[in-house]
């Protein structure tokens, strides 16, 4: 138990009292570093408080560096050696002054710890979700069935071709391999994105095309180059969270616009362009992260039409265009564009080789151009030998057999996947059957906790993403990502039994939990 007195009299806020309290232990050594502290809740009714009183206290700790927070663990002590004890004021802020027992042996002043937290910048100070970084952590344990992932089918890459490829590019480019390449790409590769791009209907000559680290990398640098604080960007909701993150560091506000089964709904979307005027409406039409959603034929033509007479840019990322597993596929939104308003993304990442970090741009050369300079100081270049390895890969036509071999298992994944789902009889759950992609979008009850259910299905070894963090604005839905291809079929069905185990334990505390609701309450002023 926690043991901190609160003076309800004091001029000192309530949460700065809590924050004085659990410091002092911290840095007494009555917590040390790892101690578990009480979650929220328990804190605030042994206390006395609200819940969000407790909330602003653990905050201040971890901005002070005293504490951590953790998928599965809650928030823990960081500790803090007696060369680094701060003394903070009651107002939270650090006061920091010279330690005798931080001293070396020869008496000189210790160095006080660097204020980091103080320091950052702004942009920096905007991204604040750990959840995904914890989640890269939990991947390491080698029981964890990872339903977290964010990638396709691994193992049936032949790395007995990957080694032939390897050798021959070296031996026909010799140095070269190891050298600068420009920074918009590898030509030949460029040339080979260009051929490949016919597949989704899009005619890109390789001057049209520019070469990234990854598509991530290509939203980093339209955010960079078209927006400034204060302009307005249009995502789905839910999106992509690293597309939140990247513009809302750059100073964006971010506006959802509600999806359904059919993509963005274009009729919400007309009303709120006359209202905030984008600079850019970001989209994944295709096999949606997170909703595995599809944009029909009417809303592409509807988007692209809106986005001529607001003079928009709609930046549409394909990174799994081309992973359908059935039904018909439509063209890219950049197929259809005959005004030049769309940029596209897409990468190499979702389709061959994830660790290779090669994706690419199309759009006008006047745009390109741009990015081609912002790459420059970001990165110069992608790697020159993954470059060359990719482009002998397509130009030989490999990609199209591994693509055919990795969408036969992740159908098979997806099938498998859904059927245990099925026969676990989650009551409450309800769940998508894309024809596409890497996920499944699972709809929670309203009541059920999405924190309380990562944490119970993480202690029991088995991981999701929270639908949460896929929303730019305060009230999203209650779901959950799980990823169907990543994990074997084996792997699959014990993930989901973990899964529901964990599932049907929250649903029962939880329903014992809200029938306390409707107790009688006793007069409380």
């Amino acid at each position: 138990m926690v043991d901190i007195k609160i003076d309800r009299e004091s001029t000192v806020p309530v949460y700065i009292q809590i924050f004085n309290g659990i410091r002092d232990m911290i840095l007494s050594g009555a917590m040390p570093a790892g101690y578990k502290l009480p979650p929220e809740r328990k804190l605030a009714d042994q206390l006395g408080v609200n819940r969000s009183t407790v909330i602003n206290a653990y905050r201040e700790l971890k901005s002070c560096g005293l504490a951590e927070s953790h998928v599965g663990r809650g928030t823990v002590a960081a500790g803090c050696s007696a060369g680094d004890k701060a003394v903070y004021s009651d107002t939270g802020m650090a006061g920091i002054p010279w330690d005798p027992a931080g001293m070396d042996r020869a008496d000189v002043p210790g160095i006080p710890p660097m204020p980091w937290d103080q320091l950052f910048s702004e942009s920096s100070l905007r991204m604040q979700d750990t959840t995904v970084r914890d989640l890269l952590k939990l991947s390491g344990r080698k029981d964890m069935v990872l339903f977290a992932a964010g990638i396709s089918v691994q193992g049936i890459d032949s790395l007995d071709t990957l080694q032939r490829i390897q050798a021959e590019v070296i031996d026909e480019y010799g140095h070269t391999t190891v050298q600068h390449v420009p920074s918009d790409g590898f030509y030949p590769l460029r040339e080979s994105i260009g051929k490949l791009s016919a597949a989704r209907g899009i005619t890109a000559s390789a001057q049209d095309i520019m070469v990234l680290s990854g598509s991530q990398q290509g939203i980093y640098l339209c955010a960079c180059a078209f927006i400034d604080p204060g302009d307005v960007v249009f995502v789905e909701e839910p999106t992509f969270f690293s597309a939140i993150h990247i513009f809302r560091a750059q100073g964006a506000r971010v506006v959802g616009i509600p999806t359904d089964k059919d993509g963005m709904r274009t009729d919400l979307l007309s009303v709120l362009l006359k209202r905030f005027k984008p600079k850019l409406i970001y989209t994944i039409p295709d096999f949606q992260n997170p909703s595995g959603a599809v944009m029909n034929m009417e809303r592409r033509q509807e988007l692209l039409s809106l986005a001529y007479r607001n003079q928009t840019i709609i930046l549409e990322d394909d990174p799994y265009g081309m992973l359908r597993y059935e039904g018909d596929s439509l063209p890219a939104l950049k197929a259809m564009d005959i005004h030049g308003h769309v940029l596209y993304l897409s990468s190499f990442s979702k389709l061959l080789f994830p660790g290779f970090r090669v994706g690419w741009i199309s759009g006008p050369q006047q745009v390109l151009h741009r990015l081609t300079l912002l790459k420059q100081m970001v990165d110069l270049h992608t790697g020159s030998l993954n470059q060359m390895i990719i482009d002998r890969f397509l130009r030989e036509g490999l990609l199209e057999d591994h693509l055919e071999k990795s969408k036969n298992e992740n159908r098979k994944r997806r099938d498998v996947m859904l059927e245990e789902l099925e026969a676990a009889k989650l009551e409450g759950i309800k769940w998508n059957r894309p024809e596409g992609g890497l996920y499944l979008w699972c709809r929670l009850p309203d009541r059920m906790q999405q924190t309380a259910l990562l944490t119970r299905s993480v202690d029991k070894g088995v991981t999701f993403v929270p639908g949460n963090i896929f929303y730019p604005g305060n009230t999203p839905g209650n779901y959950i990502r799980l990823n169907f291809t990543y994990p074997t079929p084996p792997e699959i069905k014990e993930g989901v039994r973990r899964l529901a185990a964990a599932y049907k334990e929250v649903r029962k505390e939880q329903e014992k939990y809200h029938a306390d609701d409707h107790m009688e309450l006793g007069p409380i002023l």
